[in-house]
């Protein structure tokens, strides 16, 4: 890349940063692909409500624990999740299944059922509820890999990726909690050799975060517009 050209996208990046503006605010719905397939739509409405899932029963344990401020910690966090989901439901105008539903209301019944499954098992003890973060995680996990798998589209994957990095962040601390309570925590949902995987990583905070992504792939659109 020629010089000017590395100068002018660190003033570009440099300028949005600084003035805090994400490119979604400025570039309009049909500057992105809105022609999702069935199993991309799908896939952002379940995420939305599955990251609602965790905000919900971790908010619940905050309550039952006040002495462990994990619950509440991680529920801030997905509640970050839930927000990078509603993102995508707005740019692509879709239906948020959220909508004005209350804690611990679910529009998908599965959720529903499930929510009320996990507060009960993790009201049984400090124990038993971090067991329930670490499974809420595993699940998670899980399912963003799979509709990775499905998507075709940079944002969705974009936001996937960072879900996935927190998603793992989290699973870390519960399982963490739980070796400091004297309990070795072992895989619910994922196989032996992926857990620990992930339990041996670094922490991840996220691959620079929504917003810089967006500035920096659409500023590299733009120099490759202009080269082309």
């Amino acid at each position: 890349m020629k010089l000017y050209e590395k100068t002018a996208m660190t003033s570009l990046c440099t300028l949005f940063v600084i003035l805090g503006v994400s490119l979604t605010s400025i570039i309009p719905v049909s500057a992105y692909s809105n022609n999702l397939s069935d199993e991309e739509i799908v896939g952002i409405l379940f995420m939305r409500e599955e990251e609602k899932l965790a905000r919900d029963v971790y908010l619940a344990f905050a309550e039952l624990y006040p002495a462990y401020s994990i619950f509440n910690n991680i529920a801030s966090s997905e509640q970050r999740h839930m927000d990078s989901m509603e993102r995508l439901i707005d740019r692509y105008d879709l239906d948020d299944p959220v909508a004005e539903n209350d804690i611990g209301e679910f529009t998908d019944q599965s959720l529903q059922d499930l929510y009320n499954t996990l507060v009960i098992q993790g009201s049984q003890s400090l124990i038993n509820a971090l067991q329930v973060g670490a499974a809420i995680e595993e699940i998670d996990i899980l399912d963003i890999k799979e509709y990775l798998e499905t998507s075709n589209e940079w944002m969705i994957n974009r936001i996937y990726d960072n879900l996935l990095d927190g998603s793992e962040n989290h699973l870390r601390a519960f399982v963490n909690e739980l070796s400091m309570q004297g309990y070795t925590y072992q895989p619910q949902y994922l196989d032996e050799e992926t857990f620990n995987d992930i339990i041996d990583a670094d922490s991840d905070s996220g691959r620079n975060g929504p917003i810089w992504d967006e500035i920096m792939d659409w500023v590299r659109g733009l120099f490759r517009w202009r080269n082309g």
